[in-house]
């Protein structure tokens, strides 16, 4: 069966996350809207506000498993991680990959905000006095906060390096793919921040030499950061 994944074909965003666990198995996969000839949006009028029968998902990304459609990034991840061994194996065990990955989610939501603080209708330059106030507390308090609650999983997980376990997990490629795109949106804040999280700095840089990460990485379907994506560099932002 080969994966078909539904998600905007010109930024990263939100199917990232799924893009990473399916390139880090080795998984087959049709990056639906990325076709051959070009973008195609419209193909997401297949699945989103489809009148078809069956669960209608919100929004994408959307994964269709033989007909069956998965949407919410943490959702689809939670399958994948029982299906292709990329979380624990006990139920709680496996709750606690996915809560990691909700509270990655909550990361990327305020992340969203730090340059659409008002409304994702609007333009950001119809927020943009908004999105420096917000991208200031994000700096100064939010940032800190999630990266020193990460840092002190890690350090909780008998120094081995990884989140989870004695392995990574998926959680462990989307906490790579937040620092990255950090990295991107907030390199003067990052730079600073990373100084007290070393342990999630040297996790983004093990994930990175993964093999087929590795190789994706390098790859045309790694899509560069943008300023259309959650992660956009607005110098005004990270001063």
């Amino acid at each position: 069966m080969t994966y078909r994944l539904y998600y905007w074909p010109t930024i990263q965003g939100r199917g990232e996350f799924v893009r990473l666990a399916l390139e880090a198995v080795g998984e087959e996969y049709d990056d639906v809207a990325r076709g051959a000839d070009g973008p195609d949006f419209g193909a997401m009028a297949g699945v989103i506000g489809s009148e078809d029968p069956g669960p209608p998902p919100f929004a994408p990304p959307v994964l269709d498993v033989g007909g069956r459609l998965i949407a919410q990034t943490a959702n689809i991840l939670l399958y994948l991680g029982k299906r292709h061994g990329l979380a624990l194996t006990g139920e709680l065990d496996r709750l606690w990959v996915h809560q990691l990955q909700l509270t990655l989610a909550d990361w990327v939501g305020e992340v969203h905000d730090t340059h659409h603080p008002c409304g994702a209708e609007l333009y950001y330059e119809d927020q943009q006095a908004e999105a420096i106030s917000r991208a200031a507390v994000f700096r100064e308090h939010r940032l800190p906060k999630f990266l020193g609650y990460f840092e002190g999983v890690l350090k909780s997980n008998s120094d081995n390096g990884w989140l989870a376990g004695e392995t990574w997990t998926y959680a462990d490629l989307s906490l790579f793919q937040m620092v990255a795109g950090l990295r991107y949106a907030f390199p003067n804040a990052m730079a600073t921040a990373e100084n007290d999280a070393p342990r999630v700095a040297a996790l983004h840089d093990r994930v990175a030499r993964l093999p087929r990460i590795a190789a994706y990485l390098r790859s045309e379907r790694r899509i560069p950061f943008n300023e259309d994506g959650i992660f956009r560099r607005y110098p005004e932002l990270d001063q």
